[in-house]
């Protein structure tokens, strides 16, 4: 088979670049072995051609313990204040959009499709910004609008703790999606606006209710850019059959998530986890979903991962596994990109 082009649709790196302490980190990943999962070159060995980068704010705690010195603690607060989540948002926006600048034409952030297909046709990697928790929005939306115009087309109201949108799923293994409350009223109206601005939606960090309120809004395709199959793995913010059906009946997309407490049986962060539990996590998928609806949302800086699939380099291994596993090159192309592009097509326009 040719070599795939992966499209990948979930990744940590800015906040990787945030925590981190270099003091050019755009240049850093452009030109250097960092220390994460992924960087220039190892996108480049992956054999990526673009995905999406998330704008994510680190939990409070973590970063209280493991990095200090990225926060004034002089305040003595308890959670961020309003103006950290906001220098942590904008940092990490501005990461990417030096990144781009300093590519050198070799990557571009994509607000389009046909910009996408463009990127693809001239080799140059296309990224898509995303944001994993939208705390940092007001209730005006007036944020939403500048991330907008800088190039955000994909949206996740939500990670595990409660913010303004809605309620969270951060509940101990195993565990069903059902953690309580679903979208708050303000959330909800998130969700519409995100419709009307024609922003990917995704799902991934909901929890049942959350899901389930979202899916009765809107009128696009529902998305889970790095979720897995609960009848597996019973993690609570996992797909259970019903949300995958409804994924189904909108023409929706599920992106496979590579972290091992996301894949395993046993939840467990595990180095050792073998590729047949990731295969069972594809197969499940296309049974539910079909063929044309389902692709990668790797976590990469983000997740634990196996030593089999250690860092973004060894995308191709994957794709060797799948071959092996018996899908079809067709298929394969399906899953690496083409169905990622037709959703955000479905939804974007073209």
């Amino acid at each position: 088979m040719q070599k795939p082009k992966i499209f990948d649709g979930h990744n940590d790196l800015l906040a990787r670049l945030w925590l981190a302490d270099d003091e050019d980190p755009s240049s850093a990943f452009l030109h250097s072995t960092l220390t994460g999962q992924m960087d220039w070159e190892r996108c480049q060995k992956g054999q990526l051609i673009g995905g999406l980068f998330a704008i994510f704010v680190p939990p409070f705690e973590y970063v209280k313990k493991n990095y200090p010195h990225k926060i004034d603690w002089t305040l003595h607060q308890t959670a961020y204040t309003t103006q950290q989540v906001e220098q942590i948002c904008f940092a990490q926006m501005s990461y990417l959009l030096q990144i781009e600048a300093k590519s050198a034409g070799k990557i571009k952030i994509c607000r389009t499709v046909a910009e996408i297909y463009d990127c693809i046709a001239n080799g140059i990697f296309a990224v898509v910004m995303h944001i994993e928790g939208a705390e940092v929005l007001d209730a005006d939306f007036h944020l939403l609008d500048v991330f907008y115009a800088a190039g955000l087309r994909s949206i996740g109201a939500l990670w595990n703790t409660p913010n303004q949108f809605g309620h969270g799923l951060n509940v101990p293994f195993p565990h069903s999606p059902d953690t309580g409350q679903g979208l708050t009223a303000l959330g909800k109206e998130l969700i519409r606006y995100c419709q009307h601005k024609r922003l990917v939606v995704d799902v991934s960090h909901m929890n049942e209710k959350a899901f389930w309120d979202t899916a009765s809004i809107l009128q696009q395709p529902i998305v889970a850019t790095h979720s897995n199959v609960h009848e597996i793995c019973p993690q609570a913010r996992n797909l259970t059959n019903m949300q995958l059906e409804e994924i189904a009946a909108s023409k929706g997309f599920v992106g496979v998530n590579l972290d091992t407490a996301f894949l395993r049986e046993d939840g467990k962060r595990n180095a050792e986890t073998s590729f047949d539990i990731l295969i069972r996590h594809f197969d499940h998928l296309i049974e539910y979903l079909g063929e044309d609806h389902v692709g990668f949302g790797s976590d990469y800086d983000g997740g634990f991962m196996s030593n089999a699939w250690a860092d973004i380099s060894y995308f191709p291994k994957i794709i060797d596994k799948l071959s092996a596993h018996g899908y079809s090159d067709d298929l394969i192309d399906k899953i690496s990109h083409r169905n990622w592009l037709s959703v955000l097509e479905n939804i974007w326009g073209k």
